[in-house]
């Protein structure tokens, strides 16, 4: 899953995104924290792909 995330410093200057689109993971999880559902998510934004928002949970569970 952490394949679809990248860090490229060309893209918001290195932040953490889903991988090809310019959503940030923080992003992603703000959403989530602020109550959103992941079905609201991908019917907000059409461009991101269910197994993208796991993947963007996945890497923040393995920050430390």
């Amino acid at each position: 899953m952490e394949s679809r995330i990248t860090v490229d410093p060309a893209i918001f200057h290195g932040t953490p995104c889903i991988r090809g689109l310019r959503y940030p993971v923080a992003g992603i999880l703000e959403w989530l924290a602020a109550g959103m559902t992941v079905d609201k998510i991908l019917a907000d934004y059409e461009d991101l792909e269910r197994e993208g928002i796991f993947a963007a949970l996945a890497f923040a569970a393995r920050l430390k």
